[in-house]
């Protein structure tokens, strides 16, 4: 484990939030965005890692607005960026605020990306070019699903960051990448322990993930079946991929995570209203987790 590996591991520690509202561009919620960030950092979160095609310009408030916490991109799109865009406005913010940004690169999804073909290849080039660039690969991490997209983020990068996986895919990621790599994967999180309620709106939300062919092939590799990725996902499917329950029953779906292998735990909070902030709900997390 090189030693920008090292301190990236140190700095995130074990938990951290991924939300898709914090890397947003409005001018009128840019204070609300700030505080809350600052909060995260109070309540003793690693990490904020930004859902969506998200960039450096979305990190940067969220970094001047904090002293410690990291933030990353959880994914930037290759095919939106260009790996010179990239690699500049990471350098950019490791001059004024060393550290705290990490690049979180993907390959998308072929009905959302123009021009999708040839992923794998494509992820090898776009990372040449930042190496080209002056960009160590410390300081970036891949969302890698796939074993070949396993073995470049051990080989090429800081390690991997999958999104929408069980903990038998980190216990298997981790073997894959050996101990050294980061590996920091996404869980949904729905704070209700009312079954039907909780499984409805975790439904509600992971349907739209479920017509994106990276992740149902990722999932009926680790053994689900054809019914299990349809109409909105079956109950066994909910119940791998989110925690939701009283706080001991989600504690201990996020601790499957790490005794599966998972260094730090991307924690997504999925609620009725997903527009607005969960800091209410950030605050209990914080909570149970302490």
């Amino acid at each position: 484990m090189n030693e920008a590996t090292a301190s990236l591991k140190e700095s995130v520690g074990p938990y951290g939030v991924w939300s898709g509202q914090l890397r947003a561009e409005d001018p009128e919620g840019a204070a609300e965005r700030a505080e809350a960030a600052a909060e995260l950092e109070q309540l003793g979160y690693g990490a904020v890692w930004l859902g969506g095609n998200s960039a450096a310009r979305n990190a940067a408030p969220l970094i001047r607005a904090t002293s410690r916490i990291v933030v990353g991109t959880s994914i930037q799109s290759i095919w939106e960026h260009k790996a010179s865009e990239a690699a500049a406005g990471f350098a950019e913010l490791e001059v004024s605020h060393p550290g705290r940004f990490v690049l979180g690169l993907g390959v998308s999804h072929g009905p959302l990306a123009q021009g999708y073909r040839r992923p794998y290849s494509t992820m090898v080039g776009y990372l040449d070019e930042l190496d080209r660039a002056g960009m160590r690969s410390g300081h970036r991490v891949l969302a890698a699903l796939g074993p070949k997209m396993l073995d470049l983020s051990r080989d090429r990068a800081a390690g991997a960051i999958p999104y929408l996986v069980t903990p038998e895919h980190t216990a298997r990621a981790r073997e894959r990448l050996g101990t050294g790599p980061l590996l920091a994967p996404e869980l949904k999180v729905v704070l209700d322990a009312d079954p039907s309620r909780a499984r409805a709106t975790a439904r509600a939300y992971l349907a739209m993930y479920l017509k994106l062919p990276n992740y149902t092939k990722n999932l009926l590799n680790l053994g689900f079946t054809d019914a299990d990725v349809t109409g909105g996902g079956s109950d066994r499917l909910v119940d791998a991929v989110f925690a939701w329950g009283d706080d001991s029953t989600i504690r201990a779906r996020i601790d499957a995570f790490r005794t599966a292998g998972a260094d730090h735990v991307a924690l997504q909070l999925v609620e009725d209203d997903m527009s607005r902030l969960p800091r209410e709900g950030w605050r209990r997390l914080a909570a149970l987790l302490a």
